[in-house]
């Protein structure tokens, strides 16, 4: 039973990916992103408003803090997976975000003092390989002539911006309620998103794209995070993170039956290098204590 929560968040934040390349040409990048946060921060206020006031003065010297991973979490990762989503697959875009707990194991590694293990060089190397062939299309070669498809580079860097912002919240341990923490990193992201979306074209709100804005608010920012915290607190850190895991195969699945996107064997061999190397990489190095805040693929 435990299990079942965070196997409905990574279902919700693979079909939150396929969601993410639907909104291609059916809504702006930057006009999706603010809706999706802004009715995400309006149902909240009521239950969370008269908390955070009453907490405010724990909360005031945190601002600079909660804005930057406001910026990283959910401006940039988010805001740079829209712009990717109109020139590459939901599948390629599940598998580049499987490397999201890698990039979080190198950062540590760097700037936490966490331990290199053989396990985990072999694993990078292994999870390297694996992305190499995705993006590549099966021909690593052809990229040294083509260079990287635009949508897959962006998608690199919003993954490594997410893989960032979960580093920093280990770092920073912000003593705060975790609902509280969500909400106000929404209300930071809003407040950046705005001035993109005053300046974006706009198609506005439409029988073709409000699902999937709905979508993105309700079950991606709101319901996901709060199955994916239960995890937290039924099986512990450790042990919730393995099921990320499964959101490139997920995603591929469910790409292949909404969106009629064809798996190619790259798309196998490749997804299951760098799954491989994840696994090897998190078994074999001394676990890392994530955050247990909310993710928000």
């Amino acid at each position: 039973m435990n299990c079942s929560f965070p196997v409905l968040a990574i279902l919700i934040w693979a079909g939150n990916t396929v969601v993410t390349k639907m909104s291609a040409g059916a809504i702006f990048p930057a006009e999706i992103g603010f809706y999706r946060w802004l009715l995400a921060g309006l149902l909240f206020t009521p239950f969370l408003l008269p908390q955070v006031w009453r907490n405010r003065t724990a909360i005031r010297p945190l601002l600079g803090k909660l804005f930057v991973l406001g910026v990283l979490g959910m401006v940039m990762y988010q805001s740079m997976a829209y712009f990717a989503a109109g020139i590459t697959s939901a599948t390629n875009m599940g598998i580049i975000l499987s490397l999201m707990p890698l990039m979080s194991l190198a950062l540590s590694i760097a700037w936490l003092g966490q331990r290199l293990t053989y396990g985990a060089s072999l694993g990078a190397l292994v999870s390297f390989f694996g992305v190499l062939e995705v993006v590549s299309a099966g021909n690593p070669g052809a990229l040294l002539h083509q260079g990287l498809n635009g949508g897959d580079l962006l998608m690199l860097v919003a993954t490594f911006a997410y893989a960032l912002y979960s580093v920093l919240l280990k770092k920073w341990q912000l003593r705060l309620p975790q609902m509280q923490l969500l909400y106000l990193q929404i209300w930071m992201a809003i407040l950046v998103l705005l001035p993109m979306y005053l300046l974006s074209e706009k198609t506005g709100l439409t029988a073709n794209n409000i699902g999937l804005v709905l979508y993105a608010c309700v079950l991606a920012s709101m319901i996901a995070p709060q199955f994916w915290m239960q995890a937290v607190h039924r099986l512990g850190p450790t042990r919730t993170t393995l099921f990320f895991n499964l959101l490139p195969v997920v995603t591929a699945v469910i790409a292949a039956g909404v969106l009629n996107e064809q798996l190619a064997s790259y798309h196998l061999y490749g997804g299951l290098l760098t799954l491989a190397g994840v696994i090897l990489a998190e078994r074999w190095t001394t676990p890392v204590r994530r955050a247990l805040t909310a993710r928000q693929p």
